[in-house]
């Protein structure tokens, strides 16, 4: 048999493999949240974004909420702003407001939604402030103007992803008075997730899922639920910026989600390979 031909095979099997998982999902709703940390690659973002088209094209409805705060920090060093965080938080003074909205609603956001464009799909770029699709109020005074999520506006999420587009959301919230609040994109996800009642929720990232050992990469936990996250909280076995996110599967379980995930946004497919086959990758969160 000629080693072309059993590619061909292999390829076969995998699709076969796929076929009961995207019947499973087609018709149902998929929030991705995009991290910041997964996208200094452009090899990897353009596996990442064939993934999302790939979804859709197949009858899921995707729905890509992103963050960046590694170009937001680029941003702000070039205007010699120094960043500062609080429990894995940005804390966002008015200048820093400024640069979170331009890299967010404008930079990031429009180079996504132009790559997907060009791969087979519609897509819309949107921030909270569009149609009040993210209402906040301040969540703590000390971190300025970071934003504690009250309303999503699911409808229109609901009117687009339901159709031809693939909405992809800058997590930069407002209030009623226009005001601009920064949101950790962890957590607008899983706000994002529950209001829409999605199938799964992933969180890609720069590492592979959460580990009992966060310094060994061998200690990768495939499942855990609830009650263990919060324990490795509390203990300081997560901590930094994997609190937020940490919190924001918590949050997603409790708010109805069935499973969120936690993958590593640099593994090429890690999308369609969490999604559409047996094995699956990264950290599964469930509630018991």
């Amino acid at each position: 048999m000629k080693d072309s031909y059993k590619s061909t095979i292999e390829r076969a099997k995998i699709i076969c493999e796929a076929l009961p998982y995207i019947h499973k999902y087609t018709g149902k709703t998929i929030v991705i949240k995009y991290g910041g940390n997964a996208m200094g690659d452009d090899k990897i973002t353009e596996t990442i974004l064939q993934d999302v088209a790939a979804l859709k094209i197949v009858g899921v409805n995707p729905i890509l909420v992103h963050g960046g705060g590694p170009e937001i920090n680029k941003m702000l060093g070039r205007l010699g702003i120094e960043a500062q965080f609080k429990n894995g938080l940005r804390v966002t003074d008015a200048a820093t407001m400024e640069v979170a909205q331009m890299i967010l609603c404008g930079k990031i956001n429009k180079n996504i939604v132009g790559k997907l464009n060009t791969i087979g799909v519609k897509a819309i770029g949107l921030c909270g402030k569009d149609s009040q699709l993210i209402k906040a109020e301040t969540l703590d005074g000390d971190l300025g103007y970071v934003g504690k999520i009250t309303e999503i506006n699911g409808k229109l999420l609901e009117i687009l992803a339901e159709d031809e587009f693939v909405p992809v959301i800058a997590s930069i919230a407002t209030d009623d008075e226009g005001n601009s609040y920064n949101v950790n994109a962890d957590t607008a996800a899983a706000a994002i997730g529950a209001a829409m009642h999605a199938e799964k929720l992933l969180f890609l990232s720069d590492i592979d899922g959460i580990m009992e050992n966060k310094d060994d990469g061998a200690t990768l936990i495939d499942r855990i639920t609830v009650d263990r996250l919060r324990d490795m909280i509390k203990s300081g076995k997560i901590g930094g910026g994997m609190v937020p996110k940490a919190e924001s599967c918590i949050d997603a379980i409790e708010r109805g989600i069935n499973s969120v995930f936690i993958l590593n946004g640099t593994l090429p497919h890690s999308i369609l390979l969490e999604l559409f086959t047996d094995s699956g990758v990264g950290t599964m969160i469930e509630k018991a």
